[in-house]
């Protein structure tokens, strides 16, 4: 009965489909799901298999602060659909779908995890917003992984800086308005140390945000910081 009043609609295009939080068959392969081979720090998908422990020219000219990043998707017109609704649209239902995506994307990572920690929001952006999209996919990532000792912890970084929006500053810039934006809270200061922490967001685009939280986390100790997003923008490669 709920089904004949609320019936399914699909995350893409919101036509009818058999279960909640999924793609009809039109939408379905029209998203860009990354998959190897990719890159083996930064998770960028390649045209080919360049051999296990490949890197991409980015890092190959600078090695991000985090160990490995992985996303689900590739961040283009078809994937921001999904993204744009979901972080500024108080799309929350579609978190469940997403989180399930990124978990099978950073099954590697997550098996080597000890803490998964969101990506926090200054208060005021939080206040605006009415809740953080990262906390959300990474609960959702936890839950979704069939371990049990993987811990959740969503206030394990806090953003006591504001830093405005990222938009449209190029990756130094953003590197820039995004240092000592970050800071542990102190209940979790001694609980990093010897940790490998993954780091949960929406989407990667120059990494200044992860990298940012990396730092703060590699200088409290942590043994090694890996990134899960659900969407990464991909640049054409020169």
């Amino acid at each position: 009965m709920l089904d004949a009043v609320l019936p399914p609609l699909c995350l893409g295009c919101n036509e009818i489909v058999s279960a909640p939080g999924s793609l009809c068959v039109s939408c379905w392969p029209g998203f860009s799901f990354i998959s190897a081979p990719h890159c083996a720090c930064c998770g960028t998908p390649f045209v080919e298999d360049l051999g296990s422990g490949a890197l991409c020219a980015g890092c190959l000219v600078r090695r991000p602060r985090y160990h490995r990043a992985r996303a689900a998707l590739v961040y283009d017109d078809q994937s921001r659909r999904l993204v744009l609704p979901f972080k500024h649209g108080d799309r929350t239902d579609i978190a469940r779908a997403c989180g399930g995506w990124m978990a099978r994307a950073g099954a590697d990572l997550l098996g080597e995890s000890d803490l998964v920690a969101p990506v926090p929001l200054h208060w005021r952006r939080l206040f605006m917003r009415r809740y953080n999209q990262a906390q959300l996919l990474a609960r959702i990532v936890v839950r979704t992984t069939a371990r049990r000792d993987l811990r959740l912890a969503p206030d394990l970084l806090r953003r006591p800086r504001w830093t405005g929006s990222q938009a449209g500053l190029k990756a130094k810039e953003r590197r820039r308005n995004v240092r000592e934006a970050f800071d542990i809270h102190p209940k979790w200061q001694p609980q990093v140390a010897g940790k490998v922490v993954l780091l949960v967001d929406d989407v990667l685009t120059t990494g200044a945000t992860v990298e940012a939280c990396a730092r703060v986390l590699q200088r409290a100790g942590a043994l090694r910081v890996d990134v899960l997003t659900l969407a990464r923008v991909v640049r054409p490669a020169l």
